[in-house]
């Protein structure tokens, strides 16, 4: 029988929600990932809320490539590597990242909070300090909950060169403090100080943490994400990243370092020891994807075109949307059940654009989400904006 506490305040709980208007839409997808999407029930719309930055979700290179690991593999080793070994597509695919991020070697996970969750328990000792910006993804801040009891926390303003200093000072007595951001802050769509985190750490005797999931294969001049951007590219201690953005779409993350950190995390890291490996289809297709990248430097280009029109028209439409080169255009609502209402109207027209509310956003800062991609043909844009008009 269910516990009947559980259930009143499970119930209440979900009432609450949907009375304010702030309950999350699930939308039934009946076919692949694109600029378009087929929705059960509302037909064709324009997708301007997913991470498929590049369009490489649905490349039909891609969607090979994840065949031929299926063919070559199976479903996988139904086993973590310690136990029954490392796929030479887990090598490969780990060669291919740590060569796109410029670092000496990588290791793979499930995904990106796996990997962030791996990270800072395994690096973080009982005498060291985890440094982390206000801002940044879910994943960073459980990761540092993860962390061992006697490993110290502090939370710096978000991007406050300052504040960071001062939290560095007063953990001056820790073995090693860890600097912690986000490449690119998913929800607010701006991009971290990297050459003043870089300079920080440095004189500092720090280490730097970088997760760029919303950065990789975004900015840059060849989609090498935000160091290169920044122009720190091989610089960073630690980067983690995705696989399941713009690197394909599927699945999968990752943490590149130097060889001694990666082979630390092999042997300690809980997920590593304690859940399967990276499926060999998402392997090959993720090697897959990094190739076009790096073969396809337009692509990258038609990105940050992209962006910069919706960027243009959106303001002209008198759009209050901060400046960023990223992918990730934010329109401020502040009212959960207003920004939901909007995300509502705009899939009434045909383009799916979501609304974030609490807690994924802080109470009084909802959202709209606009996120761009590679795909996105000048009449998409175009849809897009009028839509906007109407809103």
């Amino acid at each position: 029988m269910p516990n009947r506490i559980f259930e009143q305040r499970t119930s209440q709980l979900l009432a609450e929600i949907h009375a304010s208007g702030r309950q999350k839409a699930f939308y039934h997808i009946t076919g692949p990932m694109g600029p378009e999407v087929e929705i059960a029930g509302r037909g064709r719309v324009l997708v301007l809320c997913s991470n498929n930055y590049l369009g490489l979700a649905n490349h039909p290179e891609v969607i090979e490539a994840g065949m031929e690991g299926l063919r070559r593999y199976g479903g996988g080793t139904a086993s973590v590597r310690f136990i029954c070994g490392t796929l030479q597509c887990h090598r490969e695919i780990e060669a291919a990242i740590a060569a796109f991020a410029g670092t000496e070697t990588a290791l793979t996970y499930v995904s990106c909070w796996n990997a962030n969750e791996a990270l800072m328990p395994t690096v973080a000792g009982d005498n060291d300090v985890l440094i982390s910006d206000e801002l940044n993804h879910a994943s960073i801040i459980d990761g540092c909950r993860l962390a061992g009891k006697k490993t110290a926390r502090a939370i710096f303003r978000h991007s406050d060169m300052d504040d960071l200093r001062a939290k560095l000072a007063e953990h001056a007595d820790k073995e090693c403090r860890w600097i912690i951001t986000d490449g690119v802050f998913s929800m607010e769509g701006d991009v971290a100080r990297l050459q003043d985190l870089v300079a920080i750490s440095k004189e500092s005797d720090a280490m730097l943490i970088v997760d760029d999931s919303h950065g990789v294969g975004v900015l840059g001049e060849h989609g090498r994400g935000t160091p290169e951007y920044s122009g720190v590219f091989g610089a960073i201690d630690v980067v983690t990243g995705t696989l399941g953005k713009a690197l394909g779409g599927a699945a999968g993350g990752y943490v590149a370092a130097r060889r001694h950190v990666i082979e630390l995390l092999e042997q300690r890291s809980r997920p590593a020891l304690f859940s399967n490996a990276l499926p060999a289809t998402v392997a090959h297709s993720a090697k897959k994807a990094i190739e076009i990248v790096e073969r396809e430097p337009e692509r990258v280009a038609r990105l940050h075109a992209n962006v910069q029109a919706i960027r243009d028209g959106l303001a002209r439409l008198g759009f209050d949307c901060p400046p960023s080169p990223t992918a990730i255009i934010p329109i401020m609502i502040g009212d959960a059940a207003d920004a939901n209402a909007k995300s509502g109207r705009l899939m009434e027209l045909g383009v799916m654009v979501i609304g974030f509310g609490f807690p994924v956003v802080p109470q009084g800062k909802a959202r709209l989400r606009v996120q761009v991609s590679a795909a996105l043909e000048p009449h998409h844009i175009e849809r897009a904006l009028d839509a906007f008009g109407k809103l």
